[in-house]
């Protein structure tokens, strides 16, 4: 029960000051900070960390939201997917991002939930994404401006044990006790 989990804080989260705020939520949750570092990656490490293959995913939902939005589009799921993951690679790598471990109890799911819905319009107030980023991910889409919803938060064991083995050697994942960790853990 006790996980490991990345997040991101995205260029525009590290552009607006917001670093600070965001590890501070966590950190009041009871999420331990076990790694973390700032890093300017380039586009070969996106790609590393955003497949490809995400594009079809991005496909799917970016022509769902158009016709939520009643917006039209000429241009085939295909073609809209590629775009948007072309999109999202060119902000990711825009200015650094700030990488970080965190461990905890159900630690993926808690994260997850702090953080919010990944489109922003769909986040509740409270969460990370609710309060702090406020265009739609169609928005984004539509302009070319990227996932520009201020973190990023695996989704799954398999997708943090991935992505934390991508961003940190095993020496940059640290082991000690938070003066808090007997009332989250019983430990």
């Amino acid at each position: 029960m006790i996980e490991k989990t990345l997040i991101l804080i995205k260029p525009d989260g590290v552009q607006r000051g917001l670093v600070g705020e965001i590890l501070g939520r966590f950190e009041r949750k009871g999420m331990k900070i076990v790694g973390m570092k700032m890093v300017h990656i380039n586009r070969e490490f996106a790609e590393e960390h955003y497949p490809k293959d995400m594009a079809k995913l991005f496909g799917k939902k970016t022509l769902e939201g158009i016709k939520e939005f009643g917006l039209n589009t000429a241009k085939s799921e295909k073609e809209l997917g590629e775009k948007t993951w072309e999109d999202l690679i060119n902000f990711i790598t825009e200015s650094p991002v700030v990488a970080v471990v965190l461990e905890g109890v159900h630690a993926i799911k808690n994260v997850r939930i702090m953080t919010g819905s990944t489109s922003p319009h769909e986040a509740s107030p409270g969460t990370i994404r609710g309060d702090y980023a406020h265009v739609s991910m169609i928005y984004s889409s539509v302009t070319g401006t990227g996932g520009r919803n201020v973190v990023h938060a695996s989704g799954s064991v398999e997708d943090a044990k991935r992505e934390i083995a991508l961003w940190f050697k095993p020496e940059e994942i640290h082991e000690y006790k938070r003066a808090d960790e007997f009332h989250t853990t019983g430990r």
